[in-house]
């Protein structure tokens, strides 16, 4: 049932790889957004329901907010949002464990499938995860200007409580998610790289000199190759040299 749609995915790669490539990885990168959508909300409340909620985890202060409190690259302050906290320990782990499998599961899927690599995957385990930690801390560095506003909107602005903040989690999520799609892509085209399986080897012609000249018909015979020796003459078929 899926041949013709196979058959025709394949055409279309062969005549536009690059972009057969982008449609794939944003794919799959969608998919792993709707995970992250379902995993985030339901590792929330499981923490929140533990003493991590009222545990503070604001750590890397960087300079000040605009009012001139101190600004956290990782600012989680204890207490629910709702109640002007900021989800304390309890939101930092279930986003960062929600990204964290979220990325592992990505990676198979673009190195596999999206980016066809065949290097060494350890190599683009420890990029990856180098990539993965820079993007982190940037992504939590942006966080730190939209975060509130987002949060204030749907809960106190829309007056929507509790949905307003499940309904928050998810904006972040797609900000989180929207900044690692577009810093990845072009890291992933250098980490998953694709060496040609049919690469010879240089100075090695195993082949050459090889002719096929059968044409199928019936008492077609293959050609012989010339082998020039300096003289100039060739070699008969009994192996004979003629003159």
């Amino acid at each position: 049932m899926f041949a013709p749609i196979t058959r025709m995915w394949q055409g279309f790669e062969a005549r536009r790889p690059g972009t057969a490539q982008f449609l794939m990885f944003f794919v799959f990168s969608n998919a792993v957004t709707v995970l992250q959508f379902v995993l985030m909300p339901l590792l929330r409340s499981w923490f929140a329901s533990t003493s991590l909620l009222d545990t503070d985890f604001q750590v890397l202060p960087i300079g000040s907010n605009v009012d001139g409190s101190q600004y956290y690259m990782f600012d989680y302050p204890a207490g629910e949002i709702s109640q002007g906290g900021g989800g304390g320990l309890a939101y930092f782990l279930a986003v960062q464990i929600t990204l964290a499998i979220a990325q592992i599961i990505n990676f198979f899927l673009q190195r596999n499938i999206t980016f066809k690599s065949n290097t060494s995957p350890w190599i683009a385990a420890m990029w990856y995860f180098i990539a993965y930690v820079v993007i982190t801390f940037v992504a939590a560095a942006a966080q730190g200007f939209y975060k509130a506003p987002v949060y204030d909107f749907f809960i106190d602005t829309l007056g929507w409580g509790s949905t307003g903040e499940t309904v928050a989690d998810v904006v972040t999520m797609i900000i989180n998610s929207a900044i690692s799609f577009w810093v990845f892509f072009p890291i992933f085209k250098i980490i998953f790289k694709r060496v040609p399986e049919d690469e010879a080897v240089p100075g090695s012609q195993a082949t050459a000199g090889i002719v096929d000249a059968s044409d199928g018909e019936a008492g077609s015979e293959p050609a012989i190759a010339t082998v020039a020796d300096g003289s100039g003459a060739e070699p008969a078929r009994d192996g004979r040299r003629d003159g």
